[in-house]
């Protein structure tokens, strides 16, 4: 796509598409979304968008720079969806964990998506909200800014990766996915314990507990730590 975005104002399409729906950007949105959660990221291409919505490709150049501009929309649309119905409670650990469960929730239901976005800096509104919440409440809770910064981006950075990591699974074709989690058993359940005395003593446990995210864990550790350095 070429660099000429059309102001706002100038952008309705004065004609349906061919599926008779009026061309916007919420509709965009919404198509770019879905072909990429049915199809993954080589869905999003201009020429793709334009035969699900019925309309000329050229005519997404009045909405976004750029297929990557897009994507950057998108990732923005998801921080979003993860800020809806967030309400601080004045409690900074439960503010910080019910927002990293809320990022991390919000990918892993839509692993594609999160494949392509995660690791995006979008700078936009959304974006730009969750920054400043976050930091208010880090700030709020008495952290120094030099601190409340680096535990910004300890959390975030820590919410994203394992959404990451646990979308790049759930993407995984359907057969990938459970012979990868029979592993567990098939493999790790038949070591003897004269070579791998901690796998065979914690094997029932580690088994069990590898099917799920370790990220509601990992993320208590830090927020454990966080108020320890807080109160230190």
């Amino acid at each position: 796509m070429a660099e000429r975005v059309v102001p706002e104002g100038q952008r309705r399409r004065r004609r349906p598409t061919k599926q008779g729906a009026v061309l916007s950007e919420r509709l965009i949105i919404d198509t770019a979304l879905r072909l990429v959660t049915q199809h993954g990221a080589d869905a999003l291409s201009v020429r793709r968008l334009g035969t699900a919505l019925g309309a000329d490709p050229s005519s997404l150049y009045r909405y976004f720079r750029n297929t990557d501009d897009l994507l950057l929309r998108l990732a923005d649309e998801f921080i979003g969806l993860a800020q809806e119905g967030f309400t601080p409670s004045g409690d900074w650990r439960a503010d910080l964990r019910d927002m990293g469960l809320r990022i991390h929730g919000v990918y892993v239901e839509n692993p594609q998506v999160a494949l392509l976005a995660a690791h995006r800096t979008t700078g936009r509104a959304h974006e730009t909200a969750a920054v400043e919440k976050i930091l208010g409440i880090l700030r709020g809770a008495g952290f120094p800014d030099p601190t409340a910064v680096r535990l910004y981006h300890a959390f975030v950075d820590q919410a994203l990766a394992f959404a990451a990591l646990d979308a790049a699974a759930q993407a995984l074709p359907t057969p990938a996915r459970e012979a990868d989690e029979e592993v567990w058993l098939s493999s790790y359940g038949r070591l003897p314990p004269d070579t791998h005395p901690n796998v065979a003593a914690t094997f029932p446990l580690l088994a069990a507990d590898m099917r799920d995210s370790g990220y509601p864990f990992a993320l208590d550790l830090m927020l454990e730590a966080a108020e320890a350095r807080l109160r230190g």
